[in-house]
């Protein structure tokens, strides 16, 4: 069994999340996509992030029309940082016979060598990096000397350009402006009721 896992703060999740996964879901024939918000992000440290059971249950909501996504919510149950090394090791434990597909964008593939155990990653699971049409990992070409297994486990996936952001969707809602068709519409409603991204 192929097991895809798709981590982020989903601060809020939106289309652009949705598409990646459906869109590897199918190219790589996976047999589900589990949605694991990140407890604690090591690599924000400078940003507030919305509380976990804000973005938990955005996620949630976003997933109910698709029989094959899961959420997880391993990641803000352990406390400490969310390290991706330990979470692809528990759902190895979990899914003894999965292999193991990491979604990830293009350019956080560059970044993958400055990751926790990233050597013992590269052991663990292929990497799946997300591009839009007609990308290539060229600007990638001086890193390539840096764990060398890494671009050998990698698989490019091009996926339509889906022009939304999360940034982009909390500074939208910060200065008033309509976010109807960048996300769910469960998502907005669940922000507006909350108030989230407002202040």
């Amino acid at each position: 069994m192929r097991l895809g896992l798709i981590g982020g703060t989903f601060d809020p999740i939106h289309y652009g999340h949705l598409v990646t996964a459906e869109v590897a879901r199918y190219e790589l024939r996976l047999a589900k996509v589990v949605f694991v918000p990140a407890g604690q992000p090591p690599h924000k440290p400078g940003r507030q992030v919305s509380p976990a059971l804000h973005r938990v249950a955005m996620v949630r909501l976003a997933l109910t029309s698709n029989p094959h996504f899961e959420l997880s919510t391993m990641e803000v149950e352990r406390p400490g940082p969310s390290y991706t090394v330990d979470t692809v090791k528990e759902f190895q434990r979990l899914y003894r016979e999965a292999e193991i597909w990491f979604i990830t964008g293009a350019d956080a593939v560059a970044e993958v060598p400055t990751w926790n155990r990233a050597e013992e990653l590269l052991q663990l699971c292929r990497l799946v990096a997300v591009a839009r049409p007609g990308y290539t990992l060229r600007g990638c070409a001086g890193k390539q000397t840096e764990l060398p297994d890494l671009w050998r486990k990698i698989h490019v996936m091009q996926v339509p350009g889906v022009a939304v952001s999360s940034t982009e969707i909390r500074e939208w809602v910060r200065m008033g402006k309509p976010i109807k068709y960048l996300l769910p519409e469960p998502v907005e409603e669940y922000i507006a009721q909350h108030g989230l991204y407002c202040g």
